[in-house]
């Protein structure tokens, strides 16, 4: 089944929040001036079970959903991920990722696939210790990513995405030694400009470096050269060097805004379906569930839903978004 939205945009995507909770405090994304010691995060009572998001994952297939994507706050931190893992693996012709801060992955790489998980994808923001932990703000060191990275690829969860969320004033001398690091190996490095997700990151768009200044600084290093993209709606321009050992990809919502082929919607943990990673309000799908709701009556409530989607953000970015109450990433995934 294929439902669309306004703008005749199919839902293929759903990207599923486990948890709100992190152990990151990275700044464009969970500031501890925000998220501090004493933020409250959801109760174990207000997020969804395992068996809901299940059911809902279902409902979703059939409406025409291909690929779910696990995410947090920090999944890896919702415990027995493995179980929903396998829950979730049972779903006919779906395609399972994950994506994580690498953490824990080093331990968790093979119960996960073992489980049934596809892909995993890994944020890492720099190779060197001191702009890493400036940006995680936690001082997580870039070895033990890096060791999740390879226990990830040792399980066969390859080839890995690697995503660089680049912000001018903080790691832009990172993105050359990253582009170094894993040319010429199996995993796909991506670099994200820096969005105005949610309103506490202190978003500038003086800190947003352009996709077309990353790919020449990387060009002038090594020749690439544009690739064509996997599937339609693929938020990543692709490119591949032009030596063959590789490809890179930029995800550009800054200055190259791809709504017109968004294909994604997003549930949090506490069971809210946004239609933009730029959401104003959800809508709750937790208490028809909790109330004895039919797979009919929530189907027809999601349909309903994206039927009538006509969000495109980064398209109006601008006067028509200024001070808009927009919902944290940290809540609802990347």
């Amino acid at each position: 089944m294929t439902i669309l939205d306004t703008r005749n945009r199919p839902l293929r995507d759903l990207r599923i929040s486990v948890t709100d909770r992190c152990n990151f405090r990275c700044s464009y994304c969970m500031p501890k001036s925000v998220f501090g010691a004493d933020h409250a995060f959801l109760p174990k009572t207000e997020l969804l079970t395992f068996e809901e998001i299940a059911r809902l994952a279902g409902l979703f297939r059939a409406l025409g959903v291909e690929k779910i994507r696990l995410t947090g706050g920090e999944p890896t931190l919702r415990k027995d991920l493995d179980v929903l893992v396998r829950m979730l693996a049972g779903i006919p012709d779906l395609d399972l990722t994950l994506t994580t801060n690498g953490s824990t992955l080093d331990a968790l790489a093979r119960p996960l696939a073992a489980a049934g998980l596809r892909r995993v994808t890994v944020s890492l923001d720099s190779l060197d210790d001191a702009v890493f932990g400036k940006m995680n703000d936690v001082s997580f060191p870039v070895a033990r990513v890096l060791a999740g990275i390879d226990g990830a690829g040792a399980a066969g969860l390859t080839p890995l995405k690697i995503n660089c969320v680049v912000r001018r004033s903080v790691n832009l001398d990172s993105v050359i030694p990253l582009a170094e690091r894993f040319r010429g190996s199996p995993h796909v490095l991506r670099f994200i400009e820096f969005m105005d997700v949610g309103t506490t990151n202190g978003w500038r768009l003086d800190d947003v470096v352009p996709a077309g200044e990353l790919a020449a600084m990387i060009g002038a290093r090594w020749p690439i050269e544009p690739a064509e993209r996997h599937y339609p709606g693929e938020v990543a321009e692709r490119w591949r060097y032009r030596d063959g050992r590789g490809e890179i990809g930029f995800i550009s919502s800054v200055t190259r805004a791809f709504c017109g082929a968004c294909t994604r919607a997003r549930l949090s943990a506490d069971g809210r379906l946004y239609l933009c990673l730029f959401g104003v309000r959800g809508i709750d799908l937790r208490a028809p569930l909790r109330s004895g709701a039919s797979d009919a009556d929530l189907t027809a409530l999601i349909s309903t839903a994206w039927r009538a989607r006509d969000d495109r953000y980064s398209e109006l970015r601008g006067a028509a978004t200024e001070g808009l109450p927009r919902v944290e990433m940290s809540f609802i995934g990347g």
